[in-house]
């Protein structure tokens, strides 16, 4: 933007300044000469209109003697240059009085009162000339001075002036670059106020959520300033601890609260003053801190502690009472036998071990008695299973009243039973209780009106003798045990190394298993798995065949364990991986196909990932049509090298179902470190299932947990519709047994599917 120069602007100036002399001037002094005029004019006319209105009062006839109206308007009107007229009360002109002698007057007319009556009119004139004159001379004084001022103005200090404005023009410029920043400045602030708007209305928010999760959450939280005084905890630590409204205020300390706890019971047990020094001084540890407390009206209190940055503390605290007693009760099962309440083979297995380290460590000796009741398959099928679970119940308590306190009675299934003597060194002790057992467990028995009289062999192995392992003399005094029974049962037999006949049998068959395996007599035989929910076919579990051409169909429990004892199960379990896999790959996309698996198979460790890989390979079938079967026995060693071998299986796309859960070795550490896809449930729960609650309150409380951890369940031994629905609203998604079809063999299968799609389409 530009500015006109100094000289430009001064003469301006000068032009407005003289204008404004020479025009303002005369204008004013004419208008205070006029108003001057006027004001004397007027003055005079009263006058005269007062002698006038005297002499009216004075003589009536005035009117007709003009004469003495001028006589006494005379030496008001000797003025020169003024003149007047007199009008009557009508208006009518009466006198004239002296003349103006100039066209241009000014005028003035006023009333004459006589007796309180306006008699008549007085009009005064008085010439403008006079005052013309005056104006005209000040006009041009105006004028001359006008031009004084416009050109003392041209003449001042040019310079002075173009720097006066130069530096207005800076200062312009400054504070027009000050109005620019202004208003950026202004800007920002406008958008740090919309931000921080924003940010008031997202932290109203978030208050608003972190409320609404803080009083809906089912932990009880609580936090503490770093002088142990309350900032705030939510409504599920008040009613965990019973604390008043007024104890849960920001600002209470945390003495106060925990001597309210300890009045109420709701401290940990012990000695309340010792309580309070424990709680007070555990939170004034550093760094994070888990422990559990148990209450004094039985609670159990899981806490979480953790120290905040400027010294306070925050803790969640979580009731797992129910917990601790479903864990208990779980850990309970999986080491029981849930029909006697005995211990089952993994707890006899572990107190075992341990009676074996203190043989070791202190040369006593411990022995191991195998039990089994004879003839008990007999008493099933006579009298049905609850009478045969009502026996073994019975032999159990009889157990009891047979052995001291620090014996060990197990049930390993079935009708099997052991006995753990510990301190036992002496075969001559476990021979006294074997007979003992005998005697007692022969007594006669009634059960459903009828009288049953039981017997009962007996295996004994004695460490360190028979062994230094518990699986030793587990496997030897079973082997004594096979001898008793197969010398008639009702008695005992210590384990002797020169068992011949039972030698003789084993190698007869290690042989015949050696040949059938040269001579392809082994065959694969499928069993469907339906769903509950829908009834839909999803895969068949591969079951091996032994066909023995003098024995017939042999099953897979009277050879498999000899195959794992004599290294066969390698390339036979890579057998029934290859035919399984060639076989499924015939049938339809959506079906898939279970191959169990041995525990001496995962010795071989990468091996076994890669039998997996070629079968799938050399068949075409797709990995996630796949499922490997294991059972709790892989996972006792606990090796670092199974569990990455079941990683590595997993990582090709197949499943891993957890075969036989809650039988033998279950334990919840196994579904802790590997995430099954599926687990089993042993059919002896399912065959109970509607005559126990507490094989139901198992099953489904394996369901639940397999499902809290992803995992789908499996039933096995479905036999009954009812079984099936029971199953079904137990939470099992799987089931597996004679209700829906006999293991047939594999050219029946792809029969069996059509026929199975049929009934389900039909439905």
């Amino acid at each position: 933007m530009t500015h006109p120069r100094p000289s430009a602007v001064v003469g301006t100036l000068a032009v407005i300044a003289a204008l404004t002399v020479a025009i303002t001037l005369p204008l004013g002094l004419g208008w205070l000469s006029y108003r001057h005029a006027s004001e004397i004019l007027a003055s005079r006319v009263a006058v005269a209109a007062d002698h006038l209105g005297v002499y009216a009062g004075d003589y009536t006839a005035w009117r007709q003697h003009p004469a003495s109206i001028a006589a006494v308007l005379m030496p008001q009107g000797g003025a020169p240059n003024v003149a007047f007229r007199v009008y009557d009360a009508a208006g009518v002109p009466v006198a004239d009085v002296g003349a103006t002698g100039n066209r241009f007057t000014m005028m003035q007319t006023v009333p004459v009162r006589a007796m309180g009556e306006t008699v008549a009119f007085i009009e005064a004139r008085a010439p403008l000339g006079p005052l013309v004159r005056q104006i005209a001379l000040v006009t041009a004084l105006g004028v001359v001075l006008g031009f004084l001022i416009h050109f003392a103005v041209r003449r001042f200090p040019q310079r002075m002036l173009d720097r006066a404005l130069d530096e207005l023009e800076r200062a312009n410029f400054d504070v027009r670059a000050k109005n620019a920043e202004l208003e950026t400045a202004n800007q920002q602030l406008r958008r740090k106020q919309e931000e921080f708007r924003e940010v008031e209305v997202e932290l109203r928010t978030q208050n608003y959520r972190f409320d609404l999760a803080l009083t809906n959450m089912s932990h009880g939280l609580c936090m503490f300033d770093d002088q142990h005084r309350l900032i705030v905890c939510n409504r599920t630590y008040q009613l965990m601890y019973r604390l008043p409204d007024a104890l849960v205020r920001p600002g209470t300390s945390l003495r106060a609260m925990l001597e309210h706890r300890i009045a109420h019971n709701t401290a940990g047990v012990g000695d309340p003053q010792h309580s309070l020094t424990e709680m007070l001084e555990s939170v004034r540890g550093h760094g994070p801190r888990d422990y559990a407390r148990e209450l004094m009206d039985g609670r159990i209190i899981a806490i979480s502690q953790r120290t905040m940055a400027d010294g306070g503390l925050v803790c969640i605290h979580e009731d797992i009472t129910e917990k601790r007693r479903a864990d208990a009760q779980i850990a309970h099962l999986a080491r029981h036998d849930l029909l006697t309440d005995l211990p089952n083979r993994v707890l006899l297995r572990e107190e075992t071990e341990v009676a074996l380290s203190r043989t070791r460590r202190h040369t006593d000796g411990c022995a191991l008695l195998m039990l089994d009741l004879d003839r008990f398959k007999a008493v099933n099928e006579a009298l049905g299973h609850p009478a045969g679970d009502e026996l073994l119940r019975e032999a159990a308590r009889r157990l009891r009243a047979c052995v001291r306190a620090e014996d060990l009675i197990a049930r390993l299934g079935s009708d099997e039973f052991a006995v753990l003597v510990r301190e036992g060194k002496h075969p001559e002790d476990a021979i006294a209780l074997a007979k003992r057992i005998i005697e007692a467990i022969a007594e006669p028995f009634a059960l459903e009106g009828r009288l049953i009289m039981p017997s009962v062999s007996a295996g004994i192995a004695v460490s360190p003798t028979d062994g230094v392992h518990p699986d030793h003399l587990l496997k030897n005094a079973d082997l004594a045990l096979r001898r008793a029974k197969a010398d008639g049962g009702g008695c005992f037999r210590l384990f002797e190394r020169e068992m011949d006949a039972k030698v003789q049998t084993r190698r007869a068959l290690e042989l015949d298993l050696r040949i059938a395996f040269r001579n392809n007599e082994f065959e694969l035989f499928f069993q469907p798995l339906v769903q509950l929910a829908g009834g839909r076919l999803s895969g068949f579990e591969a079951l091996i065949r032994w066909r023995h051409p003098g024995r017939g169909l042999v099953p897979p429990g009277d050879f498999i364990t000899i195959a794992e004892e004599i290294g066969l199960i390698l390339p036979l379990g890579e057998w029934v991986l290859h035919e399984a896999c060639r076989e499924a790959a015939s049938w339809p996309d959506d079906i898939k196909v279970a191959v169990n698996l041995s525990s001496e198979q995962f010795k071989s460790g990468a091996a076994l990932a890669g039998a997996v890989t070629e079968a799938l390979s050399a068949s075409g079938l797709p990995a996630r049509r796949l499922e490997l079967e294991i059972t709790e026995s892989v996972l006792l060693a606990e090796s670092a090298e199974t569990l990455a071998t079941l990683h590595q299986l997993r990582a090709l796309g197949l499943s891993v179902s957890l075969d036989d859960f809650g039988t033998g070795y279950s334990s919840l550490s196994y579904l802790r470190k590997f995430p099954f896809d599926k687990i089993k449930i042993d059919q002896s729960f399912v065959r109970e299932l509607s005559t126990r609650s507490d094989c139901t309150a198992i099953v489904r409380a394996v369901a639940d947990l397999a499902r809290t951890l992803g995992m789908a369940t499996v039933a096995e031994g479905v036999e009954t519709l009812d079984q099936m629905h029971a199953l079904r609203e137990l939470g099992c998604v799987e089931g597996q047994g004679y209700l829906f079809s006999r293991p047939v063999p594999a050219a029946d299968v792809l029969g069996l599917i059509h026929d199975h799609q049929t009934v389900a389409r039909a439905a």
